[in-house]
């Protein structure tokens, strides 16, 4: 790949007398529920990333390695894994935790640690994240964005004059759905219920039975994970309605669901078949990697924080409150990293605010980007 070339190239420096596999390696962490389908991107990508520095020398000739921990989604198991992340002196940053709930709860373990770890997560996206303390980064858009993006395009675009929501009961859910909420009533739209599940909730029946009756909706929001969205669709198919269909990222693989899914709408801060050379050449790279496979956008963002990482390390050597210093300033005295999924600036909170987020329509197993955006 001709920009990762280059880019290693610009970051890398390989001593003339030291082979990198002489010295010791420099370990990030890596955090999520990697038994769990939503998690194998975040880990493969982050495999392939390490694969072509550690191929180009590594960093002035150090490898790097990933030290390698599931933590199934749940806070009370990222919490256990902030301690041995933190706790493990060979570890300089970590990339994770995936969702909220769990960044969240190991988020405050990295930044009050005897020794601070920095912590940048691909997809955690709870406004609640924002500033929780200075360790803590993320490389993708809040809910703030997600939600009312989401809220424009339909009141704007779909011309939706009433809305349900239904929502998952958790950190990613709620801010989900108020950001939805607030944005979609300051445009003059209604939003006629709200309704909690669980990820353990096996049926959505009552909620769609009632907003049937209520007069239906113009289009439902689902603040959910991929599973609550499969669940809702498959008891609106029951029900005999054929509401449009709005949902966030955590929504990501719904393409991959048959005819079922056709028509979605799900909000992204990165799409797989979006233009441009650098994505071109890391979804080909992918794909010869794991056997045809595509990255979601969780591995996109996963694979461009490797390579921010090691263009960090590169300057300021495995040092812990280095790498965080010098994290804080990319975007601001420091040059804005450019990677496959754009731009990563950080705001004095650890946030993105610069990265946008689209609409796409799932048309026949692909996500493709609304036009008009």
């Amino acid at each position: 790949m001709r920009w990762c070339r280059a880019f290693l190239a610009a970051i890398l420096s390989v001593t003339a007398c030291t082979g990198a596999s002489s010295r010791e390696p420099i370990v990030l962490g890596l955090a999520g529920p990697f038994s769990q389908p939503r998690g194998v991107s975040m880990r493969h990508a982050a495999e392939l990333a390490v694969k072509e520095i550690n191929a180009h020398g590594g960093i002035r000739g150090q490898p790097l390695a990933l030290r390698i921990m599931d933590d199934s989604g749940r806070p009370e198991v990222a919490i256990r894994i902030a301690q041995q992340l933190s706790d493990d002196p060979s570890v300089v940053a970590v990339i994770g935790h995936l969702n909220s709930s769990a960044s969240l709860a190991a988020g405050r373990i990295y930044g009050e640690a005897r020794r601070p770890l920095v912590m940048i997560s691909p997809s955690a996206s709870s406004p609640d994240l924002s500033g929780i303390n200075p360790f803590v980064f993320r490389a993708c858009p809040s809910d703030l964005s997600h939600g009312a993006q989401l809220a424009r395009y339909a009141r704007r675009m779909l011309n939706a004059r009433r809305v349900g929501v239904i929502y998952l009961d958790d950190d990613y859910g709620r801010g989900l759905r108020l950001s939805f909420a607030t944005e979609f009533r300051r445009l003059g739209g209604d939003v006629i219920e709200e309704d909690p599940m669980l990820s353990t909730t096996s049926s959505l029946e009552p909620y769609v039975s009632r907003l049937r009756q209520s007069g239906g909706v113009d289009a439902l929001m689902l603040a959910t994970d991929l599973g609550g969205a499969m669940l809702a669709l498959r008891e609106m198919g029951r029900a005999g309605v054929h509401w449009t269909t709005l949902g966030g990222d955590a929504l990501s693989g719904i393409e991959k669901n048959g005819p079922l899914a056709e028509g979605v709408r799900m909000s992204v801060a990165y799409l797989v078949d979006q233009t441009g050379d650098r994505n071109a050449q890391f979804v080909a790279a992918y794909a010869r990697s794991y056997a045809g496979e595509r990255p979601d956008h969780r591995g996109a963002t996963t694979y461009d924080i490797v390579y921010l990482l090691a263009s960090v390390l590169r300057d300021t050597g495995p040092n812990r409150r280095a790498v965080r210093d010098r994290l804080a300033r990319v975007g601001s005295d420091l040059r804005a990293f450019e990677g496959v999924t754009g731009r990563i600036a950080f705001d004095a909170h650890g946030d993105v605010p610069a990265k946008s987020v689209v609409i796409g329509t799932v048309r026949e197993g692909q996500l493709i980007p609304e036009p008009g955006q």
